[in-house]
């Protein structure tokens, strides 16, 4: 059996599909890639038994059918070092010896049946399909990890959840100290209906989305959830258990509101950020009208930090600390040069929005401030 298939396009496919295997899997085969030859389509699969990543590749020319598995990391090595050119894989139909003849020179491996690797089943006729635009789902996902737990006592605050309304798509994730969530009110259903991807798989489809185009079909049941686009398929089990009703930790009347210059307040909290306590990096926020004051110390080393910049403020007066790592973390995942900080007290949540919102996008992360003690 042969096949020819362009050096560079399957080298970044096996490199994506490497993201989904295990150091130490269940089964020895996992450490394996899954090929199978039909149709001038090579269709190539990784999986961790909770994660199946599979792609398809259009061939230059092909020879009979066949299914065989290969050594992930052998696989890759080996194909990542060819400059772009065709490779030709000639397999035995008996031994599953495969020479990859290129352009100077070839390569002679084994490989091994794929009778005993666990390819998924069919999933329940009985799901909910949704349409995502992938610019916008990349967007949501990486904002959402960001702010994911990492409990294993608490294992629903640790993924991204995916809540669909009649009036928009949510996705969400909190970890009860930081919350983001990303709604689209154009994404609309007639009936409500939830799932809640684990951080691994969350990560992986985010990885793929950068360089894929079009829109992303998602079909999911009570446990397991479809992703596709249109070079990969990823089907994964769903976190089990109800994720907590986070519309009601999101305060509606904050009446201080602070606009500022988000790229100038994080070049500012990453100076003097140097001069916190490791321990406790507290940041201390002291506003007035126009103006916000931002400091730190570190009492047990003698050294300290400050820095004033212009702002748009609503009140009078208020100070405020927040977790500086956090909060330059928080910050990095909004796109906007303005953002709005909506603040009350100490002992309620803050807000950070956008100062202006996107087109079909609704953003809104949320901290918990720190108790400041002089």
């Amino acid at each position: 059996m042969k096949f020819t298939v362009n050096s560079a396009i399957l080298s970044q496919r096996l490199q994506t599909l490497g993201r989904v295997i295990s150091a130490k899997n269940s089964m020895p085969i996992l450490g394996n890639f899954f090929f199978a030859l039909k149709d001038n389509q090579l269709t190539v699969m990784a999986s961790d038994n909770e994660i199946v990543l599979t792609t398809v590749i259009d061939l230059v020319a092909s020879e009979g059918e066949m299914e065989f598995t290969l050594n992930a990391k052998t696989a890759q090595d080996a194909i990542k070092e060819i400059p772009e050119q065709p490779l030709e894989f000639c397999v035995d139909d008996n031994t599953l010896e495969i020479t990859v003849y290129y352009q100077n020179g070839s390569y002679s491996l084994m490989g091994d049946s794929a009778d005993q690797y666990p390819l998924p089943k069919p999933m329940d006729e009985r799901l909910t399909m949704l349409l995502v635009a992938n610019s916008f789902l990349y967007n949501s996902i990486n904002r959402a990890l960001f702010a994911a737990g990492n409990d294993p006592l608490r294992p629903v605050m640790n993924g991204v959840y995916f809540d669909q309304k009649t009036d928009g798509l949510c996705i969400v994730a909190s970890d009860g100290r930081k919350l983001a969530c990303t709604r689209m009110p154009n994404i609309t259903s007639e009936r409500a209906s939830n799932f809640n991807l684990p951080q691994k798989p969350s990560n992986i489809f985010k990885n793929i989305l950068v360089k894929e185009t079009g829109e992303t079909v998602i079909r999911f049941t009570d446990r397991e959830a479809e992703l596709k686009t249109e070079h990969y398929t990823m089907t994964c089990r769903l976190i089990e258990g109800r994720f907590p009703n986070y519309g009601s930790v999101i305060p509606q009347n904050n009446p201080n509101e602070m606009t500022v210059n988000r790229p100038a307040l994080l070049a500012a909290l990453r100076r003097i950020m140097v001069f916190s306590n490791a321990g406790s990096p507290l940041v201390k926020f002291r506003i007035e009208p126009g103006r916000l004051e931002i400091s730190t110390k570190d009492v047990d080393y003698r050294r300290s930090g400050v820095e004033t910049m212009l702002c748009d403020f609503n009140n009078s007066s208020l100070e405020l600390g927040f977790k500086g790592p956090l909060l330059m973390e928080l910050l990095n995942n909004m796109d906007n040069d303005e953002v709005v900080f909506k603040m009350a007290d100490p002992s309620r949540a803050s807000i950070v929005v956008p100062a202006q919102q996107a087109e079909d996008e609704e953003v809104v992360m949320l901290i918990m401030p720190m108790m400041i003690s002089e």
